[in-house]
């Protein structure tokens, strides 16, 4: 209740919300019952929005107040503390007050900065990687994003959950009639009958570097053999979603707005696996078993016929109005720390453009692989998150290269945990956690043993006749 008493200015985000719907202040005032004039003070900042617009906002236009209150989107307050607290900004010293306000007032101009940042990193990266590049690419210009980045962003937008590939998934599951470890054999026939597209397994020698390709002029798909029996139901889904709906995936990807041809055909692969997932785990019967299983993500793998990672993946997408599941956070990483995928479908307490906190144990999923492992940790802010994770298979492990797999951490907020399986026993209301930090750079976590970079907010007290646990002390007062 305090937290509805507490005074609102989100002006920036109603008038964003208001343009995503293509909606005149007129006729937003009208379906909300205000006064035009109102709603542009609203819109301005000059009225906190109420508990009871809150609540008419939600019942009108079917929104999810917390994605709508808070600030997980790009651009948002914790991305925008993450870009200040660059080197390159030092002399600025921008209070936080200020990253408030602009987070706040002007989402649009707050994404425009993330997304300029993330230019320049991709910019400094190149130059770091080949000093020569611009002597090897004359006239090239610095990318607004790279591709994954662009494509990560978009779907972050969209809270990782696209309401009309979940209603077209269920529609293909329904007519197939056949799920589980009975839906491979469904589809291929499917595939054959209506689309005269013949599914082939073949020797992974005449496949080389490719795991799946289907052959557009013979009409078939060639699967490697190296795909374990989930990765292989998986391609085939998404022939099957090619197949049934490419003229959707190809409008949504056009309408997103990718910035090139490169960027765009990544989003519809994006959009194509969203989809697979869809007809693999139609939205209501997996959200339905999620519920009655605890999250039980071993069970979902049995009775999907899904491997770790895709019904894991899949919980982050349960967003759908009416019937939402557990809002979690996915993120995926190999053994050196390299993010290969973060998807959020509610909260993310972890950095976006650097490095994360070595206090989270995810990395010791590494010492037991296919084991589950379990930590609730805590943000300087006092948000706690209870996390699991485990390593995964690539999709083609190559014993000759060392693969050490990739781990795989997923989380909540802790007060969603009394539903998992994964906490059963442990006493939720006065739990052991594990304080963390975003990137080093910008945590003021004193005395930290992990701690790999000094915080830009403080002023070093390295002395010569002293040495703390930390590499970097710091003035903790002022």
């Amino acid at each position: 209740m305090a937290e509805l008493e507490r005074k609102l200015f989100l002006g920036g985000r109603l008038k964003r919300l208001r343009r995503d719907l293509g909606l005149t202040q007129t006729r937003m005032a009208q379906d909300l019952g205000l006064s035009p004039s109102y709603l542009n003070h609203l819109e301005r900042n000059q009225r906190p929005v109420t508990a009871g617009l809150l609540l008419r906002l939600a019942q009108t236009y079917d929104l999810d107040l917390k994605s709508f209150t808070t600030d997980a989107e790009a651009g948002g307050e914790a991305d925008l503390s993450e870009v200040f607290a660059d080197p390159l900004f030092r002399d600025l010293g921008v209070p936080r007050h200020e990253i408030v306000e602009l987070a706040a007032n002007a989402p649009g101009a707050a994404e425009a900065v993330t997304r300029l940042y993330r230019a320049f990193l991709d910019g400094r990266r190149r130059s770091l990687l080949s000093s020569d590049a611009a002597e090897a690419e004359p006239g090239a210009g610095v990318p607004v994003s790279s591709p994954p980045d662009w494509v990560r962003d978009y779907i972050q937008t969209q809270r990782n959950h696209f309401p009309e590939l979940d209603a077209l998934g269920e529609a293909s599951a329904q007519a197939l009639g056949a799920t589980g470890w009975a839906f491979e054999a469904a589809a291929i026939a499917r595939l054959a009958e209506a689309y005269k597209i013949k599914v082939q397994v073949m020797p992974a020698e005449v496949m080389v570097d490719y795991l799946r390709r289907y052959d557009i002029h013979r009409r078939r798909l060639l699967l490697s053999e190296a795909l374990g029996p989930t990765s292989r139901a998986f391609a085939v889904a998404s022939q099957l979603a090619l197949a049934e709906h490419g003229e959707v995936l190809n409008r949504m990807a056009e309408e997103a707005g990718a910035p090139d041809l490169p960027t765009r055909r990544l989003l519809k692969v994006s959009l194509t696996n969203y989809l697979a997932a869809a007809i693999l785990a139609p939205y209501a019967d997996f959200h339905a078993a999620a519920e009655s299983l605890g999250y039980d993500i071993g069970r979902l793998q049995a009775r999907f016929g899904l491997s770790f990672e895709q019904a894991a993946h899949r919980l982050t997408t349960l967003s759908r109005p009416g019937a939402r599941g557990v809002p979690f956070f996915l993120i995926r990483m190999d053994a050196a720390g390299n993010v290969s995928k973060r998807f959020a479908a509610g909260a993310f307490p972890f950095s976006r453009f650097g490095a994360g906190c070595p206090r989270w144990q995810a990395h010791s999923a590494f010492r037991t692989p296919g084991r589950i492992g379990t930590q609730i940790v805590q943000t300087r802010e006092g948000e706690r998150y209870f996390t699991l994770f485990r390593t995964v298979e690539r999709s083609a492990p190559d014993w000759r290269g060392g693969d050490d797999g990739l781990a795989l951490g997923l989380g909540c907020e802790l007060k969603h945990a009394a539903k998992l399986v994964y906490a059963q026993g442990l006493d939720l209301a006065h739990p052991p956690v594990t304080e963390i930090g975003p990137t080093c750079r910008l945590c003021e976590r004193p005395n930290c043993r992990e701690r790999a970079a000094a915080p830009i907010t403080r002023t070093l007290t390295v002395e010569d006749w002293s040495r703390t646990v930390s590499p970097y002390p710091f003035e903790t007062h002022g």
